[in-house]
């Protein structure tokens, strides 16, 4: 089964500007993995590679349940996971691994469709990517897909929120930790949230929201904390908008 850009933006609302267009023409479209039926029959993680990062998504049985992305050179750069999770091309998650050579992060909460790729990244400036995968079927327990919250449910069912005048808007609650990076303006820019789990400072996680105005992407992360996060404004990978860290 291929997975078809143009349809997954069009049915789900996605609109195709600043990022969500390089996804459906510029980016090499999603490539489906091998079938994998059940958590049961995948014993080891399908992972992606290029040089200095290899990305893996494990099933449940697997050492590293989740999606992980570990740095495999030592230099300048770091490693990253760019991922959708269900199918849908209008939220774009990614995960950069500060930690160096050697160093594994990631998250173990995936849906039950993962398309991912590896890149390589100097800042926040991409200099390498890899071709996309796309898994199913590896956890019991998967992220629902949620492509319907808008800025103002966000708020209602968050404890803490941030905005940014570009906006752009974070929001998250921590008991079953979930965050949203939603989109507040109608404009060609996208809405990021940026933002670090467990006060662990060498992993920085992402949600683009590239489906346009009153959207929200969602991120689940189990029991871990948050512990700083931001709203910013991108046009494509150049920051327009953006606020200071607040820490949690």
């Amino acid at each position: 089964m291929v997975v078809m850009t143009a349809a997954l933006l069009t049915t789900e609302g996605a609109v195709a500007h600043g990022e969500a267009r390089p996804a459906a023409a510029q980016e090499p479209a999603p490539v489906t993995s091998t079938a994998l039926t059940t958590p049961d029959t995948a014993a080891e993680p399908t992972c992606m590679r290029v040089k200095g990062a290899e990305v893996c998504v494990g099933p449940d049985g697997s050492d590293r349940p989740g999606i992980w992305v570990e740095d495999t050179r030592n230099d300048k750069l770091h490693a990253a996971v760019e991922y959708h999770l269900n199918e849908y091309l209008g939220t774009k998650y990614v995960i950069h691994n500060l930690g160096g050579k050697g160093e594994i992060r990631g998250n173990r909460e995936i849906g039950r469709t993962v398309t991912f790729r590896a890149a390589v990244y100097e800042g926040n400036h991409r200099v390498k990517v890899g071709r996309w995968k796309t898994v199913r079927n590896l956890t019991k327990y998967p992220v629902k897909r949620d492509t319907r919250v808008t800025p103002a449910a966000a708020r209602a069912r968050s404890e803490l929120c941030s905005s940014t005048k570009g906006g752009a808007s974070v929001c998250f609650h921590e008991r079953g930790t979930y965050v949203f990076a939603c989109d507040t303006r109608a404009d060609e820019y996208q809405a990021r949230a940026e933002y670090f789990v467990a006060g662990d400072p060498t992993a920085r996680y992402e949600i683009h929201q590239l489906a346009g105005l009153n959207t929200c992407g969602k991120a689940e992360h189990g029991d871990k904390s948050i512990s700083m996060y931001r709203a910013s404004v991108h046009n494509g990978s150049h920051r327009v908008a953006t606020r200071q860290y607040k820490y949690n």
